[in-house]
């Protein structure tokens, strides 16, 4: 560099070289600030371990308090035990929070290196492997700590936390929770309670076949102590004994409601039966506590007076998720006759079939929404941030200004936003869609498409968005959207997170019918979305509008895709591989879609995603060839959870993730491989025989917009 900048002095009446202006324009001419932000987004690992190592301002910056305060290794793969090690070695005394959630790669003897941090506050181990006795020789050593998260897995034993454990945990005010086996957990060691995170996945059965009781937990030593708690949250995966689990706690609660409590929240799939106890609760709260989040199971809300009776203060959060709650009771029971929430950030009113309509007992799938109670919510809540529509038919009646999407738009401060595909169709049928009796053939593909168009190229431009469409205008009003999913009122996941696989699914609806790849390729506007869901879309005729997502799209790090076109043939083969080589950014990928050929044309395409992590492939009758996998895998050095669930034997399967796991585990600690089956009764067996932690993310479908309370944990 010294030559360069000698031989353009010389040059004086020369412009300055190319190198003479990357000398001037060099990284570390930046101010301390731009610096500190730019290293902000470089994992901890690398920051300590390699960056700081390469000049002294650099090696100053890297240890700033700033950086060093708190360290999130969630997600971090590339963090190896030797890494993780090092770095608590050299940074350990200034950590204060430490999110290790989901680092299930690491060994137990790693993770007890965490008691070297002395100064924690917070520290996040869900999904980490710990025993009883590790867990209480590493909290006896950090006696700041304040707020904990941490699993709860068969073989825990409280009686085996020391007395030093004990009194770290009587400091605690925030506790996550999960629960694999029926227990307390350390529940009853936090008498300072003020936040409680619950989350039950709880199998009914061992993996022997044993039948689980939640009876295991009588007789276990002390309650939980409530008295402070502001914030019950319990989220329960399906299951009975999860709901009998969840009972005992709720014991507690209904004898004294805390004072402060501001937040309560229970979310269970399915029905879970009010009992006597859960009665008293509620009635103590409407009479004494003033809520600001609220979610209930929809059997403790169906034709009860409750919402009537409850006290909000500041609302933030509302789910009302599956309930039959008419639009009419929205209205006037949540927003107090159209009161104005401005506190209001996110709401959840997935699967309210009649949340839109005056009248829940007339109402029918088919027929319209009521525009003016849809035009009273999004007046009274401007300032929401997320909301979900999705599984529910609500369709538009015709006139100007009255449909769905038109009043969304004034959502201006929207982040995230899930709605069914039938709600973003246009209200008349456009003259250039096909009409619904022909647009899905049934079986596979073979049958002539009667009055079909010809099929626009892909990449021609010609189903490009139309300004003139509603949903068009949607995104236009909502630009900084991060997160949107579309998914049909009438989809079922093949593997779904909170519902049983069905084989069987209902058709699509027939509005849906009227959304197709102009209205994907509408969604490319959205130059900061993150994370996209596209789900039972019947009318995509060659994909295209996936390539305008690609192109536009630069920030999109997850994408998930089920049931697009027809479900008998793959018709956006040839866009989704044109659409992958433009995802540079992307991380996750879920494709879900009868018959489908990972082949290798699919998984060089899906090479060129060099930031991709996580695959996740599920594809009833589907075929894949191992050698295209394996040579995927090679080239994808990033790539360390990879599921795939086709119609391929037991014995391929077994073959594949045993190859993958023989060729690529010693240099990718956290290779996480399920090759398997998918059988009608498969998903059974594979949480049996995977731990749930593994699966929940990306394999499981579910709806995530709206699903918690947004900044609910870290």
């Amino acid at each position: 560099m010294a030559s360069s900048e000698e031989d353009t002095s010389n040059d004086g009446d020369m412009p300055p070289t190319a190198a003479a202006v990357a000398v001037g324009a060099h990284l570390l001419g930046f101010s301390d600030e731009i610096l500190l932000h730019i290293l902000s987004h470089v994992p901890s690992t690398d920051l300590v371990l390699n960056v700081r190592r390469t000049c002294r301002k650099l090696a100053v910056l890297c240890l700033d308090k700033s950086l060093t305060h708190t360290v999130l290794l969630q997600k971090d793969y590339e963090a190896s035990e030797d890494k993780v090690k090092q770095l608590v070695k050299e940074i350990g005394r200034e950590i204060q929070q430490l999110n290790m959630a989901g680092c299930y790669w690491l060994s137990g003897a790693t993770i007890e290196h965490v008691a070297r941090c002395r100064s924690l506050v917070k520290v996040n181990l869900s999904g980490c492997h710990l025993t009883s006795l590790r867990l209480s020789k590493m909290l006896s050593a950090l006696q700041h700590l304040r707020s904990l998260a941490i699993d709860v897995s068969p073989g825990f034993d409280a009686g085996q936390l020391s007395g030093e454990c004990k009194a770290t945990l009587s400091r605690v005010r925030e506790l996550k929770q999960t629960l694999y086996t029926p227990s307390y957990g350390v529940v009853p060691c936090c008498t300072s309670l003020e936040k409680l995170l619950l989350y039950f996945e709880i199998l009914d059965r061992t993996r022997e076949g044993a039948i689980l009781s939640g009876q295991l937990m009588v007789g276990q030593s002390n309650v939980p102590h409530y008295q402070n708690l502001r914030v019950f949250y319990a989220r329960l995966a399906p299951g009975y004994i999860n709901q009998e689990v969840v009972r005992l706690y709720l014991a507690v609660l209904s004898d004294r409601t805390p004072e402060n409590l501001h937040a309560f929240l229970i979310s269970v799939p399915g029905s879970f039966a009010e009992s006597g106890a859960t009665k008293n609760l509620l009635d103590s709260m409407a009479r004494n506590v003033a809520l600001d989040a609220l979610q209930l199971p929809k059997s403790w809300l169906n034709g009860s007076s409750l919402l009537q009776h409850m006290k909000f203060n500041n609302p933030f959060y509302f789910s009302f998720s599956r309930c039959t709650l008419s639009g009419g009771h929205l209205i006037q029971r949540v927003i107090d006759g159209a009161k104005e929430l401005r506190s209001l950030a996110s709401l959840n009113l997935s699967g309210c079939v009649h949340c839109l309509s005056p009248d829940s007992l007339l109402r029918k799938a088919e027929d319209d929404i009521d525009s003016g109670i849809l035009e009273t919510l999004v007046a009274s809540c401007r300032n929401l941030r997320h909301l979900n529509l999705s599984a529910a038919h609500h369709h538009s009646s015709e006139g100007p200004g009255r449909h769905l999407c038109q009043l969304l738009a004034r959502l201006r401060h929207l982040r995230s936003l899930s709605l069914p595909v039938c709600s973003v169709a246009d209200s008349a049928p456009r003259s250039d869609r096909v009409p619904a009796m022909h647009a899905v053939p049934r079986g596979f593909g073979k049958k002539v498409r009667i009055g079909v168009q010809s099929c626009p190229n892909p990449f021609s431009g010609q189903a490009g968005p139309q300004p003139s469409s509603v949903f068009w205008s949607l995104l236009k009003n909502v630009p900084f959207l991060e997160r949107l999913e579309l998914i049909g009122s009438n989809f079922s996941s093949a593997m779904p997170r909170n519902e049983p696989a069905i084989r069987n699914s209902l058709p699509p609806c027939s509005r849906a019918q009227n959304v197709g790849d102009s209205e994907v390729a509408a969604i490319g506007q959205l130059a900061f979305l993150r994370h996209l869901t596209l789900a039972q879309l019947p009318s995509i005729l060659t994909g295209s509008g996936l390539v305008s997502i690609g192109l536009q799209c630069q920030q999109l790090q997850s994408l998930s895709l089920a049931n697009l076109g027809m479900m008998g043939k793959v018709v956006y083969m040839s866009a989704l591989s044109d659409m992958l080589k433009h995802c540079k950014r992307l991380k996750d990928l879920r494709l879900e879609q009868p018959y489908f050929s990972a082949n290798a044309q699919f998984f060089q395409a899906l090479s060129q995603c060099s930031a991709l992590q996580r695959l996740c492939l599920v594809s009833r009758s589907g075929t894949l060839q191992p050698e295209a996998v394996l040579a995927f895998m090679a080239r994808c050095l990033h790539v360390v959870v990879c599921h795939m669930f086709t119609g391929e034997s037991l014995a391929t399967c077994k073959s594949l993730q045993q190859s993958l796991l023989r060729s690529f585990q010693a240099e990718r600690p956290a290779l996480n491989v399920v090759i398997f089956p998918l059988l009608h009764e498969g998903l059974t067996n594979v949480i049996r025989d995977v731990p749930m932690v593994h699966l929940d993310e990306i394999t499981l479908f579910k709806s995530r917009v709206a699903e918690e309370p947004p900044n609910l944990w870290w």
